[in-house]
């Protein structure tokens, strides 16, 4: 593995990103809805570091169909806050293909939010198959695949300080999973 985003420099734009959604959305307590679970350390350090009142909520979606780019999902986990009429902020581990991110704005937006935004701490728009562009970007990455801060190969990796890349040869013993590092 070698490290692509050290954990300095995420904490630098992490807190960036919430000043300026603190900045855009001032006075209007907006709600953050987490993506789970990719997104769960990068939204705590987000809502942490955000000057303003607001409250969070999350969701999960899954695909389904053969492989994870089918296009097909399915809700697992639905908000418990009502969005109507509420300035939403998704917030978003990764953007790559925008399939996933694409479904859950769509179900949010579906819900009457009065407006509607999009945070991504990683965009790969080498990877997009939809037309979707994140209002709030963290960083811009290759096409690689990474994992770290949240960002899970198999449930792992999660727990790193750092988004590093995981290469084929990282897997060790996990050789039957070697074409699947690719897909993100």
């Amino acid at each position: 593995m070698r490290t692509l985003l050290g954990a300095a420099e995420i904490a630098t734009r992490v807190a960036e990103l919430a000043q300026q959604i603190s900045s855009d959305l001032a006075d209007q307590n907006p709600l953050l809805v987490g993506v789970l679970k990719g997104s769960y350390v990068f939204m705590a350090d987000l809502s942490r570091a955000m000057d303003i009142a607001h409250e969070i909520d999350f969701l999960a979606v899954s695909s389904y169909g053969k492989g994870t780019s089918s296009g097909a999902f399915r809700l697992l986990k639905d908000l418990s806050a009502d969005v109507a009429g509420r300035n939403v902020v998704i917030v978003e581990d990764i953007c790559d293909t925008g399939l996933s991110l694409r479904a859950v704005r769509d179900i949010v937006g579906s819900r009457d939010p009065a407006s509607l935004r999009l945070c991504v701490l990683l965009d790969k728009p080498s990877r997009r198959r939809v037309q979707l562009q994140p209002e709030y970007v963290g960083f811009t990455v290759p096409d690689v695949f990474v994992v770290g801060y949240g960002l899970d190969y198999a449930e792992r990796y999660r727990h790193l300080p750092d988004i590093v890349i995981l290469e084929a040869g990282d897997l060790g013993q996990d050789s039957a999973h070697h074409g699947e590092i690719s897909r993100r």
